[in-house]
């Protein structure tokens, strides 16, 4: 069977090119075919690998890990918890940007679109990269997971150090993926309005994070958007 090489960044290319050769991606291929033609999928075919394509492997300086992409007409463009310019901030993402301005004086922005995040190192990694429109883990269990952890455990063993931020019980479930006597692990609750106050809201990540990376000569993040 011919080998299956998504339109992805080179150096994250590298780094999972033995996952195209796997028979899970081989099926992850075929459902996602079988769906398309049946059904609205997000993001759009040339946005799936957008945090990766953003994000090169050799630049990642913190990753924040999400599970789904946003399943509503126009939401998802492959980074977890960002949307579109012009599109309206979900839950999730307004409370992330009450905490910004809480930890960091940052005013709310008025756009819900991260991608400046990613030009300076930060992955916005979904565990799942697809979704059916209007249907919430439609895509979880077929494959996506498998590559998005290959994707983790490859930046545990392959750059040093790295600060992850696991927000949730989901995202921290990843923890087991990560060399913690290499990288940096922060844990919150989900910034969801069902969890946010048992912990997220005030967890101040945005200045530990960088924080930890002037400890380590690298270059801060800019979070203003």
């Amino acid at each position: 069977m011919e080998k299956l090489t998504p339109g992805l960044e080179n150096s994250w290319k590298s780094a999972l090119d033995k996952e195209f050769d796997k028979p899970y991606f081989y099926s992850l291929k075929s459902f996602l075919v079988e769906e398309k033609a049946k059904y609205r999928v997000f993001p759009p075919g040339s946005l799936i690998f957008n945090a990766f394509n953003l994000t090169p492997f050799a630049k990642v300086k913190v990753v924040i890990l999400g599970q789904d992409p946003y399943h509503g007409y126009g939401q998802a463009h492959g980074l977890c918890f960002s949307v579109p310019d012009g599109i309206s901030k979900p839950p999730s993402l307004l409370n992330i940007c009450k905490e910004l301005a809480s930890d960091l004086g940052i005013s709310t922005p008025r756009n819900g679109n991260l991608e400046k995040w990613a030009g300076q190192g930060v992955l916005l990694l979904n565990a799942t990269l697809t979704v059916r429109e209007n249907q919430a883990g439609s895509h979880q269990n077929k494959g996506w997971e498998i590559f998005t952890d290959a994707a983790i455990s490859a930046l545990s063993a392959g750059r040093e150090p790295v600060i992850f931020v696991l927000w949730g019980n989901y995202a921290m479930a990843k923890k087991s993926l990560i060399d913690a006597s290499r990288h940096h692990i922060l844990t919150a609750a989900h910034p969801s309005p069902l969890s946010a106050s048992r912990g997220f809201m005030g967890c101040r990540h945005f200045s530990q994070i960088n924080n930890l990376l002037r400890q380590m000569n690298v270059q801060e993040i800019d979070w203003k958007l």
